[in-house]
This record gives C-alpha cells, structure tokens and sequence, in this order.
C-alpha cells in the first residue's frame, strides 16, 4: 500500500477512542475500516453497460471502527446520523421495501427504522449480501461510522464506501477471507438486489481495488481489472508525471440522493434499449440488451436505425469507451496533458450526449475549465448532484480552488454559501479499502 495521508494518526486514535467509549472495551481492541471515496476520471456512465472504466481513490473517505461483539448483535451509531441501528446477523434480511411491510421483521421497530436509521440499510444490505450467498455469519460488531465531512452526497460513492466498510466488518468480526473481487459483487448485491439502484460495478471495484499512484482499469463485461502504474519510480517509492498533479474537488451544494432521482435509472434503460434495436440489427436477438454487445462496426453501420436521444446514449457510449483506451495510454506515459484534455471531453458528452448534467454542475464543469492549471475536468458521479474533479498542476493548486470557489459564488450564491469554506477540496491519490488494527505510520 501507499503512503496514508487520511486517516491521520488524530482520526485515527480519535475512532478508537469513540468506539472504546461506546463498546467499553480497550482501544487496543478496535478495529477501523478504511473505505476511500473514489473518482472515475474516464469510464462515464458506461459501466452498467459493461464498458471500459478507469478510477482511482482519493485520500478521503469512510472510517467504520468496531469491535467484534461477541454475540449476534450489530450496533452502530454514527457522526452524521442521529439515532442507531440495531439488528440481529442471525435473522434473515430481506431487499428494502419487504422487510417494513412484513410484519413479522422488525415489526416492533418500523417505526424508529423509518425515522431514525435509513441510514443503516446498507449495513442491513451488507448482512443480506453475505448471507445471500451462503456465508456464514454468526457475530456482529458494535461500531461508530463517520465520513469525511462535507462529503456524503458528493458524487465521490459515498454510498458504496459505506458498503464495502460493512461489509469488511461483518467479514473481520467473522475470521472471513474475502477477496476483492469477491466483495465487488458482494457490494453489487447490496445495491442492486437490497437497494434496487440499476448501477454497474465500477464503484465497488475502484475502491477495492485501486493502489496509491496507479490508475485502475477495468473491463465491466468480463471483470477483468489492471492496474496502470505511472511511467517513472523514484527512489523514495514516489512515483513522477511530466508535472505533479492534485486532484480538485468543486461541490455543487446539491445533495439529492441518487436512489431518490428517477435520471440514472432511466438513463439506463435508454442504454438497454438502445443496445436491443442494434442487437436486432445486426442478427444477434438472442444476446443480452448492453451496448458492450454490441460491435462498434455494426454501431457505425446500424446508428441511424436510432432514434434521437438513444442515438446519443450510444454516441457516449462508444466514444467513451475509446476516450478511456487513449487515457490509459495518456496516464503510462506521464502525460497529463492529454489525459486532461480526455476528461474534459467525457465531461462534454456527459452533457451534450448522455444528458445528465444539471445546471450547477454544468456552471461547475464551466468555470473549471478556466481555472489556472486544470488539466482536465468533469462530473463526478452520476452528474445529477454533487461534485465535479479536476486534475490540476500542484503549483497551481491553491490558485485554481480560490478562482473555482469566486465564480462559483457569483453563478449560485445559495448554493455556494452553504457549503462555504468546504466548496473546493484540495485532495491526493488514495488507496484500496482495508482493515487495520493498528497504527501503521
């Protein structure tokens, strides 16, 4: 693993304090998951239809610290959520929407679920994950869940932050071995069966499976994942691009929840039928209704059949994928340049052809193209709330996040003045999603 800038050695022995305090047991005995937040700088939207995606993480994110319960029970509270959730791993858990209108689960406590620990689905989905697919889990944990502050609804997968840290708690609490790839589908079943959001795997897999420094790439279709490293390593482990390069994080101020906005669930179903009228086509009927299935040689010859919108589903789609190939060769080769100008195309066709902008993001996606020494930007996300990134020259990083945070002020003051201070975030590369048990500085 790489060098850990987050979380500090304070957030650290400050989580093992909270659930020392909370558990009553010895800080020497707590446990912290650390779930970064991730960015997909090429791979826009295409995932779900098994496309090519890069990602990488940065150095903030979820801290779960915990201790194993000893007995079936979890019990969690959390930094950003009043109330607690609490629940048995010897019951059975069933996808969202049938465990409240079944009296005989949880019946006793719909009530307190409902208004206090929505937020405690995942860790819910996590359990019903894992026993879904025949692991055994006898033993909960009693934990404590903070993200990094300002940063839930950022577009940064929050949510799929907050299932891998479960899902690695309930997995350390429980002696299991879990592989990476393992828990992206695993993490997939959280949100796809338990929540019922139609996204693809290319959050999970970037937060499970990237490494410091490195671009991860990864093949939705086949699962198949690399890891892109940069093209020079020096002496003191770092590693070294034409220029050094931050990574910048503008926030919207919107918070809308994704599971909550009929766009990315439709968009989705855009792509399918899009991928169906090609499919019939071309001859092949038979085949499963994603764009990966089809060729780009009977894309080009068949196109026309499409009509409007779908036809710019496609567009993005394909022109995606080809954008993500070049940036992966733009990355091994240090140059950031052009990787930059690869971004800031797919932030283009997320607007002109997958249409998912909103108008905040779309001014965001604007200014940062102006800002001194952005290589390249776009939403992050599925673009319809949130935040946009930005790989900008380190020497122009502090000048480039005071001119995003003015402009943005003048385009939507209430927005802006919400967020205040915390509207651009100055960030690094991360690491992959793990368990420690203690300070490693």
């Amino acid at each position: 693993m790489g060098e850990y800038s987050w979380p500090t050695e304070s957030q650290f022995k400050a989580m093992k304090e909270k659930v020392s305090e909370l558990s009553g047991r010895g800080t020497e005995e707590v446990r912290v998951v650390v779930s970064p937040y991730r960015i997909c700088p090429l791979g826009a939207h295409i995932d779900h239809q098994g496309g090519n995606v890069s990602a990488m993480t940065v150095n903030r994110g979820i801290l779960l610290g915990f201790v194993p319960s000893g007995n079936p029970e979890v019990l969690v509270h959390s930094k950003q959520f009043a109330g607690e959730v609490k629940f048995r791993v010897d019951e059975a858990q069933h996808p969202k929407g049938i465990a409240l209108k079944n009296s005989k689960i949880h019946a006793s406590e719909s009530s307190q679920i409902k208004k206090y620990s929505s937020w405690g689905n995942y860790a819910r989905g996590a359990l019903y994950a894992l026993q879904s697919r025949g692991n055994h889990i006898s033993q909960g944990f009693i934990g404590y869940i903070c993200g990094s502050e300002g940063m839930d609804s950022s577009g940064l997968s929050s949510s799929a932050a907050v299932g891998v840290a479960y899902l690695l708690a309930l997995e350390s609490a429980n002696n299991l071995m879990i592989s990476p790839t393992e828990n992206i589908e695993y993490d997939r079943v959280i949100e796809n069966e338990y929540l019922g959001l139609k996204n693809g795997i290319l959050d999970q897999s970037a937060i499970l499976l990237s490494s410091y420094g490195c671009l991860t790439y990864m093949d939705c279709k086949t699962k198949e994942h690399c890891l892109i490293h940069p093209p020079k390593l020096l002496k003191d482990n770092k590693t070294e691009f034409q220029k050094a390069y931050k990574i910048l994080l503008a926030f919207s101020g919107l918070r809308q929840a994704l599971t909550t906005n009929p766009g990315y669930n439709y968009r989705v179903a855009e792509c399918q039928e899009a991928a169906r009228i090609l499919l019939e086509a071309s001859g092949n009927v038979e085949v499963e209704p994603r764009l990966c299935n089809v060729d780009p040689e009977f894309y080009e010859a068949h196109k026309s059949k499409l009509e409007h919108d779908l036809a710019k589903r496609a567009e993005h789609y394909f022109s995606e994928n080809m954008r993500v190939r070049k940036g992966l060769e733009a990355w091994a080769s240090g140059n950031l340049e052009e990787f930059g100008k690869l971004i800031s195309a797919s932030g283009l066709s997320s607007i002109k052809n997958y249409e998912c902008g909103s108008e905040p993001l779309i001014q965001l996606y604007e200014i940062l193209l102006k800002a001194p020494g952005v290589f390249g930007t776009r939403f992050s996300g599925a673009g319809f709330r949130g935040c946009c990134l930005a790989f900008v020259d380190t020497d122009h990083a502090e000048k480039a996040a005071s001119f995003v945070r003015k402009e943005y002020l003048k385009l939507q003051p209430d927005l802006a003045n919400h967020i205040e201070e915390k509207a651009v975030l100055i960030c690094e590369a991360g690491d992959c999603a793990h368990v420690r048990k203690y300070t490693t500085h």
